[in-house]
């Protein structure tokens, strides 16, 4: 097999197809951190929030779960979804809490990324299904774009600066 090595004019090597240098190429490695540390903190601090909130995770009142859910059950697109919240609201406050708390912690430092993203993706668009489904016209409805932004993590994962890729690296020197 025939090894090919070419130099751009842009000072990037081109080994073999691949690209191994260039600030462009460097700066589409580090593409989704932003997105990455963005999304991770902001469900760290959302699930923190929820769990910190007696009033959230109790079954009835003023700024309640069980409230919540009442309050969109008749509009929103899954009514069945939002009757299985309603079934024990504390306990699906919980879960909800303590999913996002997972989801960002695993997003944030990269540890089995793909599969956190994944959870991110699909607690977004149960809310959007759920909560935020009626809000006109519906790019008002703030679960969409985060469901959008998922999409990107889940496709791609986190390569740089995560406990996915030193695992992965690792594998790669014990070989």
């Amino acid at each position: 097999m025939t090894h090919t090595r070419t130099t751009t004019g842009h000072g990037a090597t081109i080994d073999g197809g691949r690209s191994t240098g260039g600030w462009k190429d460097r700066a589409s490695e580090f593409a989704l951190l932003p997105l990455r540390i963005f999304l991770g903190i902001t469900f760290i601090y959302a699930g923190l929030d929820k769990l910190t909130d007696s009033q959230f995770l109790s079954a009835g009142g003023p700024g309640s779960l069980g409230e919540q859910m009442r309050g969109v059950r008749d509009v929103s697109a899954i009514p069945e979804l939002v009757d299985l919240a309603l079934r024990s609201p504390e306990g699906f406050g919980y879960a909800i809490a303590l999913g996002e708390l997972a989801v960002g912690i695993g997003t944030l430092v990269g540890l089995l990324a793909r599969i956190a993203a994944l959870g991110g993706a699909l607690i977004s668009l149960s809310l959007w299904l759920t909560v935020s489904w009626n809000a006109g016209p519906y790019y008002l409805g703030n679960d969409l774009p985060y469901l959008m932004a998922w999409l990107p993590l889940v496709l791609a994962g986190a390569s740089v600066f995560s406990l996915d890729a030193l695992i992965a690296e690792r594998r790669r020197r014990t070989v």
